[in-house]
């Protein structure tokens, strides 16, 4: 694929109205009697989930809730039409047979808990309910720039060595994705990874790895507990112990098979990054006032403008204005150039400067920072000039109120802990309540700054809107569930252990998992292959689990749509580092990283099939 080729994006509702005529034209053949074959609906299932990659990645686009929606249509035409033919109703449904189908909904949607549990076996509601206060939970305390401070205290700490700084901070990335969603921290992790390295006029390559490396961190590494993942939630409520009602996949397991995996693959990670940025430092002493004060930066500029940007998104946003003077802003700043100076050395008029710098930080802070790079362009700052001393103290200031209001944010992680243990201990309580109750104290700490509340509702919802597309497709699996489509499925793997051996049909399934997930979006592949090995032995669902979680991590982050953190990775590079930047040399650059961990999972798959399984 051609990076630079331009994308044209297909018009949503025409397809959407396609796929509504294909509905009722399959509607209207059943009710006339022609038979419509059981088969049909997997294979429309298989050609949806390829649509999404196909218009995904090349010219031609279309929205991927506009193709889940409309081919659910003919999807769930296809399973009732065929339904019909299996079972002789030619025509109309009898009005016995009308009953039937009625008493069944009157039943699911009596009682909330009645209407939740069918929502939950249909679409995996408490999951999506999960990951949608997960999401706003994350957004809020994400404001307080609990990251960047404790980024910039480990710069201080290891006299600006770049390695052991983001060493610390991808461990601690890849801990909290295991619990707070990887989704949410790897925005966080990306542009705090990206504001040392540019610090440390990394090469332009270095950067780009870089950001790609966070997708390793919080998919692969982050699989270790079910609640940072959301293919580890649909896994977890697919394979439930049908003699005891409760779930396979326990915390117990995830912290047993998959905690060693996912310490073995960040040793991967870490290994891989020390060739990479080994010998890079920050100069300490030259570190610019705004960049040595990065955390209260980002808290004021998400309490006055209601945004958080980076000095080279905020240059390509105000690009109009800059006018000839664009180009070389948006490069400057592009290599770690502070905004201020950029402005400066590309002849941007004083008014302009002062206005961006102002709508950047703060207005009332404007005149001090013109002032401050004025003086530093002209190398006539040897110390603290007077206007970075207004700045210093504004800031030091500012971050009083900040860290107060992480104080009261942090709070949020008592009732949110606490309700996750009590789910572990009660499969019955919904996991959903653990995310809305740290949602409520985190939006709680930031409620009296509106704008900067309005701009964590809205990143959340944003990113929350990204697994929208998911809903018809796990509808459209519950369908094949129903049509007992995985049980040749199930028939097959319990032939290939017994033929192949446990530890061979775990690799299969790793490697399987790995391919399917490059190519398609990893939650769909957690919620198709999780059903197959439901009704096996129990020694055997938590070995092929255990493999089947490493292969969506790991193929989910090999190309830019196999996952949401690759997405998230992808467009960053795309927007911010550089626009040539494809899809083709995104699988080259990840690539050697990938085989490294897929040698050591392998590995690990084996030893551990023959421990448990008997190999």
């Amino acid at each position: 694929m051609n990076s630079t080729s331009t994308v044209v994006h297909l018009p949503p509702r025409p397809f959407m109205g396609v796929c509504l005529a294909a509905a009722l034209a399959i509607v209207v053949a059943a009710r006339s009697g022609a038979a419509i074959p059981a088969w049909l609906l997997p294979v429309e299932l298989a050609a949806t989930i390829l649509s999404l990659f196909l218009l995904g990645s090349f010219t031609y686009q279309l929205e991927k809730d506009a193709l889940t929606y409309g081919m659910s249509l003919v999807m769930f035409a296809t399973f009732a039409g065929s339904g019909w033919t299996q079972q002789g109703m030619r025509g109309v449904f009898s009005a016995a047979e009308l009953r039937g189908w009625l008493d069944v909904l009157q039943a699911a949607t009596a009682t909330p808990a009645a209407l939740f549990i069918a929502l939950e076996e249909l679409i995996h509601l408490d999951t999506m309910l999960f990951i949608l206060g997960l999401t706003f939970f994350v957004a809020c305390i994400a404001h307080t720039r609990v990251l960047e401070e404790a980024a910039f205290f480990l710069l201080r700490r290891n006299a600006g060595a770049v390695l052991p700084t983001v060493i610390a901070i991808t461990a601690v990335v890849a801990a909290a994705s295991g619990i707070f969603s990887g989704v949410s921290m790897i925005g966080l992790a990306i542009r705090t990874l990206v504001i040392i390295l540019l610090l440390a006029q990394a090469p332009p390559q270095t950067v780009r790895y870089a950001v790609i490396v966070c997708t390793a961190v919080t998919t692969v590494c982050g699989m270790w507990l079910a609640y940072g993942e959301p293919p580890n939630l649909i896994m977890k409520a697919n394979l439930i112990n049908p003699a005891s009602g409760t779930p396979y996949l326990t915390d117990g397991f995830f912290l047993l098979y998959c905690l060693p995996a996912a310490v073995l693959t960040y040793g991967c990670v870490a290994w891989s990054l020390r060739q990479k940025i080994g010998g890079l430092r920050v100069d300490l002493a030259r570190l610019d006032v705004l960049d040595g004060n990065a955390a209260a930066v980002r808290f004021l500029q998400a309490l006055q403008h209601g945004e958080v940007l980076l000095p080279v998104e905020f240059a390509e946003a105000h690009a109009a204005e800059l006018g000839a003077h664009a180009a070389e802003v948006v490069e400057r700043t592009r290599t770690g150039e502070a905004l201020g100076l950029a402005l400066v050395h590309a002849g941007v008029a004083q008014p302009l400067r002062k206005q961006l710098l102002g709508r950047f930080i703060d207005e009332s802070l404007a005149d001090a920072l013109d002032r401050h790079y004025v003086l530093e362009s002209q190398n006539m700052s040897p110390g603290l000039d007077e206007g970075e001393v207004v700045i210093a103290r504004a800031l030091a200031k500012l971050d009083e109120r900040r860290i107060g209001v992480r104080r009261t944010g942090l709070l949020a992680a008592l009732p949110f802990g606490g309700l996750l243990v009590a789910h572990a201990f009660n499969h019955h309580l919904p996991l959903f309540l653990a995310s809305f109750a740290g949602f409520a104290v985190a939006l709680a700490a930031i409620w009296s700054l509106p704008k900067m509340r309005a701009a964590a509702l809205r990143a959340a919802w944003v990113e929350f809107s990204e697994y929208l597309f998911l809903l018809p497709l796990f509808f459209s699996i519950s369908l094949l569930t129903r049509s007992e489509f995985f049980g040749q499925f199930q028939q097959l793997i319990q032939s290939g252990s017994r033929s192949m051996g446990p530890a061979s049909m775990a690799l299969a399934q790793f490697f399987g998992s790995s391919v399917l997930s490059a190519l398609l979006d990893n939650n769909v592949v957690a919620d198709f292959a999780a059903r197959a090995i439901q009704g096996l032995p129990p020694v055997l669902i938590l070995l092929f689990s255990m493999s089947q979680i490493a292969g969506y991590a790991l193929g989910g982050c090999w190309t830019h749509i196999g996952s949401a953190q690759s997405v998230v990775a992808y467009a960053f590079i795309r927007r911010d580092l550089d626009p040539r930047f494809g899809p083709l040399q995104y699988v080259r650059a990840f690539s050697p990283l990938l085989a490294t961990m897929a040698v050591v999972l392998t590995l690990y798959i084996v030893v551990v099939a023959y421990v448990t399984a008997g190999g």
